[in-house]
Order: C-alpha cells, then structure tokens, then sequence
C-alpha cells in the first residue's frame, strides 16, 4: 500500500471522482494551470480538460456561486477557495442559497457541492490565511462541515463528500498536508460522513479533539489512558460515540485551535453536560485559541495550543 501525504492523497481522490463520474469538475483560482496553491489540482487541468478543472477569476462569491448553479443543473462541483479567511465574501451564497436549497424547493433540488479550502495555522502565512472560522459554518444548518486529521481520511472522506447530495465544506489543515504520511489505498474508499474515529482508547478521559488538533493531540496524550476521539466530521457530529465515551471515563477534554468564545467546543460542552453530566466526575475542559485575532507571525506557536497546555488540562481533570 502506497504511503501518500495529504496532498498526494487529495489529488488521488479527485483524480479518481473525476475518472468515475463525468459530472465532477473542479473550479477556483489557480486549480488548473498551476495547480492550485498548494498543488492539490497538480495534473488535472492536462488529463481532463479546461472545460472540467476551471481556472476562475479572484472572485470567492463568483466561485461559489458559480458551483451551485452548476450543482443545481446535475452537475458534481467541487469548489477551491485558497485560504478559509478568503471564504467569507462567498458566506451569502453558501448560508443564503446553498444551505436552503433543499428546504425551499420542498426536496425538489438538491445541492451537491463541495467547497474545499485549507484552514487553521502553522505555517507563517499571512492574515486572512490561517483562520480557524469553522463554528461559523457548523451553525448553518443543511451545510455539512468536514475536517480530515491525515491523507488516509482525508482522502476518503472528501471521495464521501464529492458523492453526498448536500453542500459540505470541506476544511483541510494547511499545517498537515505535508507534514505526516500514512498508508494510504490506491484504490477507490469512502469514509462515512457523520462518524468520529477512535485514535487512541483509554478509560481515564475523553478528549475530543479534530483536524491538526489531532497530531497535536495524539502526541500530548503519550503515557495518558485516554478516549481520543478524532470527530472527522463536525456538523453532524457523532453525538453518540461522544456520550459513549464521555458516560464510559467520566472526564472530558476539548481541545480546539480556534478561539475559544463561541467555538465549536462549546458546543460540544453543551451537548456533553446535557446528556451526560450525572456520569461525569470533572468540569469539562476546553483547551483552545485565545479570543484575539491570530498574533502574526511571532505569537503564532504561542496561540496554537500545545503539547503542554493539553497536559496541563489533562493532569487537571484527573485530580478529581
């Protein structure tokens, strides 16, 4: 089995929708003739034409919009905005008209369209291109929000997305793609949409925890006997292999990168002491982003949460 790093495993993933199903293109700023930013597209625009990988003017709004005409007139497109801090100009035709395309047309319409852009910090960039917004997104509903934590998920999950029916947005950790390599299936595979994984088991604590958050986690938890669980997908989340584990270890750790006012770890935390506080032995824990807007280029490392902070919170829930 070929070992692959995300962005090998992406572009395999895209190769093989687009080989499958003539329905699938893909559009967005500089995804055809270079590749993509990040070089996700490298090679598709020469296999498969200008008519389906789509070099797009610089206009996040045209893009998204653009692909859900297309999605509505039978068409599978995946969408490329370079950095998630780029997405918001496009946040009317996504909450406005995507999302609420199945409900106002009573079923009639669906919208199968997949947004992918990299997100989260790590790698020095500029403003705008390190936001972790991904709560925004998770409070809309009828938009599904997808978050791999290396190449194997990701590359099944976006396969998964491509195929589903509805809007997903399809959030990849810049800071991954180049930094882990697993075994990944040459072969077409699906990762069900909807479905945490367990990373590591344990019976002290359940820590909770999704896209780059999960390396940062799974190192942070050596020597500790705890439920990971990496959620894959955040809206819809598990909520049932989260009360599992919750309700089994009696202690929770969210760990989030971004800031923690109103992120999705509230959420969480929300649904956990609603329907499984009288199992719990410890307030839950949230290890997150500060609630400032993230201090380029020095103070980065220092917003990210670490190794050390989640320990911290680790060593804390377990006194009790």
């Amino acid at each position: 089995m070929p070992q692959m790093n995300m962005v090998q495993a992406l572009n395999l993933a895209l190769r093989q929708e687009m080989a499958r199903d003539p329905d699938v293109l893909l559009l967005g700023e500089d995804v055809g003739r270079d590749g993509g930013v990040f070089r996700i597209s490298e090679g598709l625009q020469e296999e498969f034409g200008v008519a389906r990988v789509i070099d797009t003017p610089l206009a996040e709004s045209g893009i998204v919009g653009a692909a859900l005409g297309m999605s509505l007139y039978g068409l599978r497109p995946v969408a490329e905005i370079q950095f998630m801090g780029f997405i918001y100009a496009a946040f009317d035709q996504l909450c406005s008209h995507a999302a609420r395309m199945r409900s106002r047309s009573r079923g009639r319409f669906t919208c199968p369209l997949v947004v992918r852009t990299p997100y989260g910090a790590g790698i020095k960039a500029p403003e705008l291109h390190e936001e972790s917004t991904e709560a925004l997104f998770c409070h809309m509903p009828g938009i599904k929000v997808v978050i791999p934590s290396g190449p194997y998920s990701a590359k099944g999950l976006l396969t998964a997305a491509i195929r589903d029916p509805d809007p997903v947005i399809f959030l990849e950790p810049t800071r991954l793609y180049r930094l882990i390599r697993e075994e990944v299936p040459a072969e077409e595979y699906t990762v069900p949409l909807g479905k945490a994984k367990c990373a590591r088991e344990g019976g002290d604590v359940t820590v909770i925890a999704w896209g780059s958050m999960v390396e940062r986690t799974l190192k942070a938890t050596e020597g500790y006997r705890v439920d990971l669980l990496d959620l894959q997908t955040i809206s819809p989340f598990d909520e049932e292999a989260i009360l599992t584990s919750a309700r089994k270890t009696g202690r929770v750790v969210i760990v989030q990168e971004a800031a923690e006012t109103c992120g999705f770890g509230a959420e969480l935390a929300a649904t956990i002491a609603a329907r499984a506080i009288l199992h719990l032995r410890a307030p839950i824990l949230r290890v997150a982003g500060f609630d400032v807007t993230m201090p380029l280029p020095k103070l980065e490392d220092y917003y990210i949460p670490s190794v050390e902070r989640i320990r911290k919170a680790l060593d804390e829930v377990l006194k009790y």
